[in-house]
């Protein structure tokens, strides 16, 4: 009774097998399996380094964290323009100005090769009274000449940076600084011959209100007349500066490599034709970051519309030298999140992989031993005959 039950339950078996003497073993079949083989396992590996790293899906949502603030990092190369020359601002819509930064902001002097002249600096502030003070004792004379731009005859110019001020508020250009003698031991003399002998590298972080707004990296000191931003170039004039420049680095927050983080990188600004006014207007996205352990990163993604164009001294309203970055941000916010994959997702693809490679290599082996056997029978037809 058992050996039937046994005898029936054979009947199931799917996989029926032939007898050794009726097998023939080919060449081809060899080369097919090797080959199966091969493919089954670089297809494997494929899969088990999908499986290995986290499935990443993506959302989209209405931003509303606007309480923290946004920093922007950056890494600029200048080959063209020495650092005591080049200044950063920053501003943004809400009114709020920052001139000439140096908070968390490092210089590199560069020779006009690009090869450092020394390690890079971080600038202290110095306050105005301590300023005064060292300007005062560089003064020669109690009551100085102003050089014609005196508003009355009271006004005294005793130190170089009071013969500038008067200039800059007459809006006149400054004549040569060694023929003027509160300049003749001043620093400022040093610093306007080697404006244009070397090049600067600026980097660093700067940490600004999360609301739209812009920064720029140009030539002379900054100041504002009449809520109108400018730069003092004097005593060179704007189409003299080279404002060439090599962003290394741009990014708003962390980097992420799914993201679009730092598209800028690497980008070079060519000016060919005297100076040139760089713009790039940048969208930023919000992006959240959610990896597998819970922890969150918050950064920013950011697309970017350049343009350039050339400065003329002719006309006041052209624009200035420089490199410009002004940025908005979306009211979006893209949401990251690593997720684990499905084991039993795993194991499906590896049995697709196994069974079809398998199948498909069976067919391809029948089709040449029939296709070898009807050749062979032809050429023993073609001798007989």
């Amino acid at each position: 009774m058992s050996s039937q039950l046994i005898d029936k339950f054979k009947q199931l078996d799917a996989y029926a097998k032939t007898l050794e003497d009726f097998r023939v073993k080919t060449a081809t079949g060899a080369a097919i399996t090797v080959a199966g083989a091969m493919t089954m396992v670089l297809l494997f590996l494929s899969e088990l380094y999908t499986y290995m790293s986290p499935n990443i899906s993506e959302e989209l949502f209405v931003d509303t964290s606007r309480g923290h603030k946004l920093q922007i990092n950056f890494d600029i190369v200048v080959p063209a323009i020495s650092c005591n020359y080049l200044v950063l601002d920053a501003m943004d819509s809400s009114g709020e100005q920052h001139l000439q930064m140096d908070h968390n902001i490092h210089k590199r002097r560069l020779d006009l090769d690009g090869n450092p002249i020394e390690e890079p600096k971080k600038q202290e502030i110095v306050l105005s009274s301590t300023l005064q003070q060292n300007d005062t004792a560089i003064a020669k004379v109690s009551c100085g000449s102003c050089y014609g731009a005196a508003f009355n005859e009271s006004q005294c110019c005793n130190t170089c940076e009071d013969v500038k001020e008067a200039y800059r508020i007459r809006r006149w250009a400054l004549p040569d600084l060694a023929t003027i003698d509160q300049c003749k031991d001043d620093e400022s003399i040093e610093i306007t011959n080697s404006a244009l002998k070397e090049g600067c590298q600026i980097f660093g972080s700067m940490e600004v209100n999360r609301v739209g707004g812009s920064f720029h990296i140009a030539p002379g000191k900054s100041f504002t007349i009449n809520h109108v931003h400018v730069h003092d170039v004097q005593p060179y004039s704007s189409s003299v500066f080279n404002t060439t420049h090599i962003i290394r680095h741009l990014s708003f927050g962390s980097n992420i490599e799914s993201g679009n983080t730092a598209p800028l990188d690497g980008v070079v600004g060519l000016a060919k034709e005297g100076a040139v006014m760089f713009q790039y207007y940048l969208k930023i996205v919000p992006t959240m970051y959610i990896k597998l352990d819970k922890s969150i990163l918050h950064t920013n993604q950011f697309s970017v519309t350049r343009h350039q164009k050339a400065v003329s001294n002719i006309n006041a309203e052209s624009g200035m030298p420089g490199a410009f970055f002004s940025y908005e941000l979306s009211p979006l916010m893209v949401k990251y999140t690593e997720k684990e994959r499905s084991v039993g997702h795993f194991a499906t693809n590896i049995c697709a992989i196994v069974g079809g490679v398998f199948t498909v290599a069976g067919i391809l082996d029948s089709l040449l031993y029939h296709s070898l056997n009807a050749f062979q029978s032809k050429m023993l037809l073609g001798k007989t005959g």
